[in-house]
C-alpha cells in the first residue's frame, strides 16, 4: 500500500509548490490557495466542513497518475487499440479536466493584471483561446473518426479502413503542428514562463498549469505520430 504524499497537515501553498495539477481538487472544493495557501490543509476543511478523506484521497491519486511515465510500458509492441484507449483515457481526459482550469485561471489574472501587463496577457489570452479550441475539435476528430477507423482496421484489416484512417490521419497531423506552434508562442512570449515583477501566486499557477498542458501534449503528439501513426503508414508501405 502506498504511503500518501499529501497529509491534511501539509500547507496548501506546499502541496501546489510541489504539485500544481492540485490547484484542480482546490479549485473543486473552493479551498483558497492563493491568500490562504500559508494554512495546514486541516484547517480549510475544517472551515468549509469538507469531505477530509476524499480530498486527501484525490490528491494522492491525482499525484500518483500524473507521475506514471508513459515509457513505462512499450507501447511499439502493444495494440493499436491499447495504445488508443491508453490516449483517449489519459491524455484526452488530462486536457478535457486542465484546459477549463487553465481558462479559469487566466481570467483570474487577466482581471488581477491587466493594466500592469496588457500586452502581454492580451497576447496570451488570443492564443490560448486558440489552443483551446483547436484541441477541443481535435480530440473529438480522433474520438469519432480516427480511433474507430483504426480500431475497425485492426480488427477486420481490410484496405477500405486503412485508407480512411490515413486519410483522417494526415489532417491529425496538421492539427498536431498547429496546436504545438501555439504553445511553443506562448513559451516564446513568456521567456519560458519567466513571471514579470510583482505578480501574485496565481499568475505562477497559470504558466505552470500552461507547462502541464504543453508536457501532456507533446507526449500525447509523440505517441500518436512516433508510435501509431508509423504503425499505420508501415502497413501502406
Amino acid at each position: 500500500m502506498k504511503k500518501n504524499k499529501f497529509t491534511i497537515d501539509d500547507r496548501i501553498g506546499a502541496i501546489v509548490a510541489e504539485f500544481p495539477k492540485a490547484v484542480e481538487t482546490f479549485m473543486k472544493y473552493n479551498i483558497d490557495f492563493c491568500c490562504g495557501g500559508n494554512r495546514p490543509l486541516k484547517a480549510a476543511i475544517k472551515e468549509g466542513e469538507l469531505p477530509e478523506d476524499k480530498i486527501i484521497e484525490e490528491l494522492n491519486q491525482a499525484y500518483y497518475e500524473f507521475n506514471r511515465k508513459d515509457e513505462d510500458i512499450d507501447w511499439r509492441q502493444e495494440s493499436m487499440i491499447d495504445l488508443i484507449d491508453y490516449v483517449v483515457n489519459t491524455h484526452h481526459q488530462f486536457m478535457r479536466e486542465g484546459l477549463p482550469v487553465l481558462n479559469e485561471l487566466l481570467n483570474k489574472i487577466l482581471n488581477a493584471h491587466y493594466l500592469k501587463e496588457r500586452e502581454l496577457l492580451g497576447r496570451i489570452h488570443k492564443l490560448f483561446y486558440q489552443l483551446r479550441g483547436e484541441i477541443e475539435e481535435h480530440l473529438i476528430k480522433e474520438e469519432k473518426l480516427l480511433f474507430p477507423a483504426i480500431k475497425e482496421y485492426e480488427a477486420k484489416e481490410t484496405k477500405e479502413k486503412l485508407q480512411e484512417a490515413l486519410q483522417v490521419m494526415a489532417e491529425t497531423e496538421d492539427e498536431h503542428d498547429y496546436a504545438g506552434d501555439i504553445l511553443k508562442e506562448i513559451r516564446r512570449l513568456t521567456n519560458n514562463y519567466q513571471l514579470p515583477e510583482g505578480v501574485c501566486r496565481t499568475f505562477a499557477l497559470t504558466y505552470d498549469k500552461f507547462e502541464e498542458i504543453e508536457q501532456d501534449l507533446f507526449q500525447h503528439i509523440h505517441l500518436e505520430n512516433n508510435i501509431l501513426f508509423e504503425r499505420l503508414k508501415n502497413i501502406n508501405s
